[in-house]
């Protein structure tokens, strides 16, 4: 069992939405992808388990202690950050970082004006002369400079053009190799292509699947078929769909031995077709 963050039969109802027996482990040093379509529950588990919102049951353990009975200090060793900063749009820099400093006693100033250079961020500057992307550069520096040890991460690339997507990956990739754990919620399933090592799927506020990224996705494969090869494979065929060419399914890997023309699928075909799967 994972010492960085465990997730017991998570449960939290609203009038058109159930988060349903969550339950799920984190890796340390690994970035681990949690994905889902929108609405499917990512952010409402990420928000239960920082308390943001109240849980109606379950079990949430950070390094090895339950949550609800040690909330101030699991914090200080947690990061979060989300796509944009909505507040304090008209304070600078400098003066939103001093007033969260004060939070935090581990808070590592040398640590601080080094991701202030590596991010080039302008703490003369105020959140509303930032664009997308440095206001998520800079909530990770706030994040870092308490010595945070997992980050948890709601859609911080979204809205991001592809390099300064490309460039906040990296810059994860090179936390993880220094020791951070990531957890990564997002529905941009090529950014995970590229950095995850795990993956966690929720579909419908139920995990559909949580294993290694590359074990999951090499699991299936894709296939293009027409109307006569359709018919002929519908009972092993998940989430087929209409395509350019006739259709499109996934299969599993132990299924099609002597399918040639079988191809690898990525985590955007797998996601793709599963949401076509019936409940």
């Amino acid at each position: 069992m994972s010492d960085i963050l465990t997730v017991d039969k998570l449960c939290k109802s609203y009038e058109k939405f159930r988060l349903d027996n969550v339950s799920f482990s984190l890796e340390k040093g690994k970035i681990t992808g949690f994905i889902g379509r929108n609405g499917a529950g990512k952010t409402t588990t990420l928000k239960s388990l920082l308390n943001f919102v109240h849980p109606d049951s379950g079990e949430i353990n950070f390094f090895g202690k339950n949550f609800s009975e040690a909330e101030n200090e699991i914090k200080q060793k947690i990061g979060f950050v989300s796509g944009g900063m909505d507040c304090y749009i008209k304070s600078k820099l400098r003066t939103i970082s001093t007033t969260t400093k004060r939070f935090y006693p581990e808070w590592d100033e040398k640590a601080y004006k080094k991701y202030l250079e590596l991010f080039s961020l302008d703490e003369s500057k105020t959140p509303s002369q930032l664009s997308a992307g440095m206001k998520v550069k800079y909530s990770l520096a706030l994040a870092l400079s308490h010595n945070a040890q997992l980050l948890i991460l709601d859609e911080p690339t979204s809205g991001l053009d592809p390099v300064s997507r490309d460039e906040l990956l990296d810059v994860f990739l090179e936390l993880c190799s220094g020791g951070k754990t990531i957890l990564f919620s997002t529905h941009i399933t090529s950014d995970l292509d590229k950095c995850a090592d795990n993956i966690i799927y929720i579909k419908n506020g139920r995990i559909l699947a949580q294993d290694n990224m590359e074990h999951y996705t090499a699991g299936y494969r894709l296939l293009e078929l027409d109307d006569e090869g359709a018919q002929i494979l519908k009972d092993k065929l998940i989430g087929c769909k209409k395509s350019r060419h006739g259709w499109s399914a996934l299969i599993k890997t132990m299924d099609c031995k002597d399918i040639p023309q079988a191809q690898p699928a990525d985590l955007e075909d797998i996601m793709v077709h599963m949401e076509k799967e019936e409940e």
